[in-house]
C-alpha cells in the first residue's frame, strides 16, 4: 500500500489512501499498541476532518476511546501523548506536503515513533489482511484540553527578545495557534491564519521560493532574524538579517552552541550534515553521531545515544528535554536566545554563521530517476574505491579529504538526492558535475 512510508502513513488524499483504509488503521490500531484511549490531534487540511472522523469511527468501534485534542501542532501531540500518559496517538497531518497530502503520524508510549519497521508495516498487513470486529461496547470520543498544559510547557523555554526585531512566516499552518501567546504581537507575522489550501505558498519551508515573503518581510522590517514554521510545525528555518536563507544543518550548530554551553554532551546529526556543523560541535566538547535521515530513526538514536539535542538538514531539531522528539517552536525559542545574545554582543545573526560555516555545501539536490538503484551503484563503484570513510546506513556518504558526498533515496518522494560538500566553491563545482553527470545518465 503506496501510503505507509518509512516514517508515517502519507499521501494524496483520498487517491493514495481513503477514509476506508483509515477507518482500518483506527480499528487495528488499538489492539496493535495495547491502548485502551488513544489521543487524536489534526492539522488544517481541508480532508483533516474526515480522515478524523473515520478513525474515530474505527478505533471507537472496537471499544477504544479517542481522546481528541481538535487543531493541533504534532509537537502538541507529541506532548500530549507523554502528559496524558496515552499508549498511543495520532496527528492527521501531511507536514510540508502541498494541500492535497494527508497523512498520519503515529506514536506508542512515551512519544516514541511508529515507523514501518517499528509497527507501520504490521499495521498495513492487518488493513489489507483482516476484517474489522466490532467490540459489543463501543467507545467514546472524550475532547480534551491540550493547548493549555502545553502552552505552560513552552513558556520555559521562551527567551527575553525584548531587544530583536522579529519577523515570522507561520506558513498558515499549526504554529499560528500558538507563536502568539509565546511571543506577544511584537514580531511582524504573515501567513498567522490557519488555511488548510496554504493559499500563500506550500508550508515547505526547505524550499527556498517559499521563503521568499519571508526574506521580502525581514529586509522591509529591518529585523534581526526571520523564522519560518512548515504546516504542522514540527519543522522550523531561518533568514539572517542579509535576508538570507540559513541552511538548517548550520542552525544544529547554532543550536549547539547554547545548548552546550550549559552541559557538555552527545549529538546526533543525520548523513546530510555539513562538516562545518560536525566540526564547530566537536570543538564546542560534543560526540557526534551521524545517523540515517527521518524522524523514526531520530528519535530512537538520540535516546541510544543519550544525546542532548539532534538535527536534520530538513529542519527537524531534537531535543532531550522534549521527550527527544522534534519541535519547531522549542528550537526557535533556542535559536532565538541566541540571537538576542549575540545582539547583546554587537554581533549578527549572519556573521556567526559565517564564522562557522568553512565549507562550499550544495544543499540537497533532486534528481527524479527512472533508475535510482542502478545510479547509486554507478556512483559507488567510482568513488567509493579511494575514500576515506563510507558511511552506508541511508545512501552512502562517501568522504575524501578535502570533500564528500551524500547520495541516497528520498524515502518520501519519487526523488534521488544528492548532497556534495568541499573544501571550495572551485572543488564543490568540479565535483559536483562530476555527480551530477553520473546520476542522468540513467534518467
Amino acid at each position: 500500500m503506496g501510503a505507509f512510508k518509512a516514517y508515517d502513513i502519507r499521501g494524496i488524499y483520498p487517491q493514495d489512501f481513503n477514509k476506508e483504509t483509515v477507518y482500518k488503521i483506527g480499528a487495528f490500531l488499538p489492539g496493535l499498541l495495547g491502548a485502551d484511549f488513544v489521543v487524536v490531534g489534526r492539522d488544517v487540511r481541508v480532508s483533516s476532518p474526515e480522515i478524523f472522523q473515520a478513525l474515530s469511527e474505527g478505533i471507537t468501534d472496537v471499544g477504544c476511546d479517542v481522546w481528541d485534542i481538535g487543531l493541533a501542532t504534532t509537537p502538541m501531540v507529541y506532548f500530549s501523548t507523554v502528559h496524558f500518559k496515552a499508549e498511543a496517538s495520532v496527528q492527521i497531518t501531511a507536514s510540508h506536503n502541498p494541500p492535497q497530502y494527508n497523512g498520519l503520524k503515529i506514536s506508542r508510549k512515551g512519544a516514541i515513533p511508529v515507523g514501518y519497521d517499528t509497527g507501520l508495516k504490521d499495521l498495513e498487513q492487518l488493513v489489507l489482511t483482516k476484517e474489522v470486529k466490532k467490540a459489543s461496547k463501543k467507545g467514546k470520543i472524550l475532547r480534551k484540553d491540550a493547548k493549555t498544559p502545553y502552552i505552560q510547557f513552552q513558556k520555559q523555554f521562551v527567551p527575553d527578545v525584548s531587544n530583536l526585531d522579529i519577523s515570522i512566516d507561520c506558513s498558515n499552518g499549526m504554529s499560528s495557534i500558538l507563536i502568539h501567546d509565546l511571543l506577544g504581537n511584537k514580531p511582524h507575522y504573515i501567513y498567522d491564519t490557519l488555511d488548510g489550501t496554504f493559499p500563500n505558498h506550500e508550508p515547505n519551508p526547505l524550499e527556498e521560493k517559499n521563503c521568499r515573503d519571508l526574506e521580502k518581510a525581514v529586509l522591509a522590517n529591518h529585523s534581526d532574524v526571520g523564522v519560518i514554521y512548515d504546516g504542522d510545525a514540527d519543522r522550523v528555518m531561518f533568514i539572517d538579517e542579509r535576508g538570507r536563507f540559513l541552511q538548517p544543518d548550520y542552525i544544529t550548530a547554532v543550536i549547539g552552541s547554547e545548548l552546550l554551553s550549559k552541559e557538555k554532551g552527545n549529538s546526533l546529526v543525520d548523513i546530510r550534515t555539513s562538516r562545518s556543523t560536525t566540526e564547530y560541535l566537536a570543538g564546542l566538547g560534543s560526540e557526534v553521531t551521524i545517523w540515517k535521515v527521518g524522524h523514526a530513526f531520530a528519535k530512537m538514536k538520540i535516546r541510544e545515544i543519550h544525546g542532548i539535542f539532534g538535527g536534520e538538514l530538513a529542519g527537524h531539531y531534537y531535543f532531550r528535554d522534549f521527550f527527544n522528539c522534534d519541535s519547531g517552536i522549542l528550537a526557535s525559542m533556542i535559536v532565538l536566545k541566541v540571537v538576542a545574545r549575540l545582539k547583546k554582543e554587537g554581533k549578527s545573526f549572519g556573521s556567526f554563521i559565517d564564522s562557522i560555516v568553512k565549507y562550499a555545501n550544495s544543499g540537497e539536490n533532486n534528481f527524479k530517476l527512472n533508475h535510482k538503484d542502478e545510479a547509486m551503484q554507478a556512483l559507488y563503484d567510482a568513488y567509493a574505491p579511494k575514500a576515506e570513510r563510507i558511511l552506508d546506513f541511508d545512501g552512502y556518504r562517501i568522504e575524501y579529504k578535502d570533500w564528500w558526498f551524500n547520495v541516497r533515496k528520498s524515502n518520501t518522494e519519487p526523488y534521488l538526492r544528492l548532497v556534495v560538500e568541499a573544501k571550495d566553491k572551485a572543488m564543490l563545482d568540479v565535483k559536483y558535475a562530476e555527480l551530477s553527470a553520473i546520476i542522468k545518465h540513467f534518467d
